[in-house]
């Protein structure tokens, strides 16, 4: 009897490992896992212990490739907080729909998406940067320089500053990076 696709099959869970290993996009990471499951689970099949195989189709394939999207899909999320009024005010939004695109473009580079939070006023805003429901605030503030109005964009997240900062050119926007935590200690 010939056993040659045996050996097929135990040679694609190494090549496959390694594919998992180097693969940056979270989303492809998670399909090579469930490649390397099923190879895993085939083996089990073809060598004789079906119990180990459906134990590891069920849970190390499926349950734990449900929980890890999950968590990926609401881990690379960029939460903006924004004034609900300014949102909608005709000269500022033109300057707003840049900033936000631009943004949106930048962090897709990650694999994030970028979400907006409207907030009734400034206050409540800088709270919620403080307290962490939102990751950066972006405000219009009027530009001593030009007399226009230009964006405030503040991030608490070092990391998020990092990428946004070398790619961020726009004229309209300036890029801050604030660590509430420290400035409420110090408050106290």
């Amino acid at each position: 009897m010939n056993d040659s696709y045996i050996y097929i099959i135990i040679g694609l869970l190494p090549l496959s490992a390694c594919k998992l290993l180097f693969q940056t996009n979270p989303y492809n990471a998670l399909v090579i896992r469930g490649i390397l499951g099923a190879l895993a689970a085939l083996v089990y099949v073809v060598l004789g212990a079906a119990d180990v195989a459906l134990t590891e189709a069920l849970v190390g394939t499926m349950l734990s490739i449900t929980l890890y999207a999950v968590a990926v899909r609401s881990s690379l999320i960029m939460r903006l907080g924004v004034i609900k009024d300014e949102e909608c005010k005709e000269e500022s939004s033109i300057h707003f729909g840049e900033i936000k695109d631009k943004l949106q473009k930048i962090i897709s580079k990650y694999h994030m998406r970028l979400e907006l939070v409207p907030y009734p006023d400034r206050e409540s805003l800088y709270q919620a940067l403080t307290d962490k429901e939102i990751h950066a605030t972006c405000i219009p503030e009027m530009s001593a320089l030009t007399e226009s109005q230009v964006y405030q964009t503040t991030t608490r997240v070092r990391r998020l500053y990092e990428i946004i900062q070398p790619e961020l050119s726009s004229s309209a926007t300036v890029l801050t990076y604030t660590n509430p935590v420290d400035e409420g200690e110090k408050d106290s």
